[in-house]
């Protein structure tokens, strides 16, 4: 047995930037891993579904996925190669709370993410049926694809299938689609992809797969965390479909034991698993930070994408939250009349001492737009200042500026 400074279970955005962290700090890590390193994101996630969205054709977006993983999965190898770190090619499994495999620590870390989350409507053993990793493997383009759920991977899936030629229909349970997104920026984005072509029936339960007219038939219902039995053996405290329980810091029950990324059910992004990463190597090196994982934003990758953070004009309406709503358009921006990109909203919402709750938009580029709102808001910067700062010309990010001049 093998005693190490620090055990990661999972080689995923969580899992191995925790290791590169942590080894950089001067511990001594072993990461297990059964599977390629690079987790759901860089082998069957948001890599591929992005060489997707940036490919012109079903062909051309295959090709370019295998050589796209396969340098982003040598990056991470080598990351992995620092001389503080042990890649264990195996599943880590636990056999009590410091016990992985053939190593015991003090401190462990699962980053074990999450798996589809399949619901149980009748015939979803129909072998038309895949999940996003399956739809991924297809070899030749679907004439026709049916989504079941209106979330963000089978709005991705949509935008991008109906471009490369697929009859697509989206079937929802819900009145809109992607609810994290405000309602209003939600909408606007269906009804552009709905002029795209793609056929959106909300408000719509599958009962029974057979029902549905469709040569491929995707389950975009969303994913769960990818819990193991053996965490029973550490003690830990978990529930198969909520994650592994934890607390601000990403701390388990059993003292020494963290959980981050999908595992915990938190905030299920890569980037938010990053973070996650930070701050339990900094509880474990007793170092403080000041990450604030209240202010996550997020992006959708349809075209033209859409991105928010902070809070919906909903939930401020809910929570009896005062608030002032200012709107910018694409159309109305140089640069993106120049790029013939003018599909596109943003929605600032701002407080009456002019602190930013949130920003929703969807156009081109709004995930750069997004991302400045959000290290403005981790500043708390109000749109007095924000009204200060000078935005080069021309950009899209003017949108922004104009939102509150």
């Amino acid at each position: 047995m093998s005693k190490v400074d620090l055990i990661i279970i999972g080689a995923g955005p969580g899992g191995y930037r925790a290791a590169e962290y942590a080894a950089k700090q001067g511990l001594k890590v072993v990461i297990f891993e059964g599977s390629e390193v690079g987790g759901t994101c860089l082998n069957v996630g948001c890599i591929p579904t992005k060489t997707y969205v940036h490919s012109s054709t079903f062909d051309e977006a295959r090709e370019r996925m295998a050589t796209v993983v396969a340098q982003l999965r040598q990056g991470v190898e080598g990351i992995l190669s620092h001389p503080n770190i042990t890649l264990a090619r195996e599943k880590g499994v636990f056999t009590d709370a410091h016990t992985v495999g053939d190593y015991t620590a003090d401190n462990i870390i699962i980053a074990t993410g999450s798996e589809t989350k399949w619901l149980p409507i009748k015939g979803c053993d129909d072998p038309r049926v895949v999940d996003s990793t399956g739809l991924l493997q297809l070899e030749t383009l679907p004439k026709r694809l049916a989504i079941i759920g209106a979330g963000v991977i089978g709005m991705e899936f949509a935008s991008v299938f109906n471009r490369f030629g697929s009859e697509v229909t989206v079937i929802e349970f819900l009145k809109e689609c992607l609810p994290a997104l405000d309602s209003d920026i939600a909408k606007r984005l269906r009804k552009y992809l709905e002029k795209q072509g793609i056929t959106f029936k909300m408000k719509t339960a599958v009962e029974n797969i057979a029902d549905i007219e469709a040569d491929v038939i995707l389950m975009a219902t969303g994913r769960k965390p990818r819990v193991q039995a053996d965490f029973a053996n550490a003690g830990i405290e978990y529930d198969e479909r909520k994650g592994v329980t934890v607390d601000e810091n990403f701390k388990t029950n059993v003292n020494g034991i963290y959980a981050i990324g999908d595992v915990n059910g938190r905030q299920m992004l890569a980037h938010a698993a990053e973070m996650q990463a930070i701050r339990a190597v900094n509880q474990i090196i007793g170092k403080k930070d000041a990450i604030d994982f209240s202010i996550m934003p997020a992006a959708i990758f349809t075209q033209p994408e859409a991105a928010c953070v902070g809070s919906t004009e909903d939930q401020l309406k809910e929570q009896g939250i005062a608030y002032e709503c200012k709107k910018s358009f694409w159309r109305a921006n140089g640069k993106a009349m120049a790029m013939n990109e003018t599909e596109g909203m943003l929605k600032l919402f701002v407080s009456p001492d002019g602190l930013i709750l949130g920003c929703h938009a969807y156009g081109a580029h709004s995930a750069d737009i997004v991302q400045e709102v959000s290290v403005l808001m981790c500043k708390h910067t109000t749109i007095a200042e924000l009204a200060d700062m000078v935005h080069i010309h021309p950009t899209l990010s003017e949108i922004l500026k104009t939102a509150v001049d």
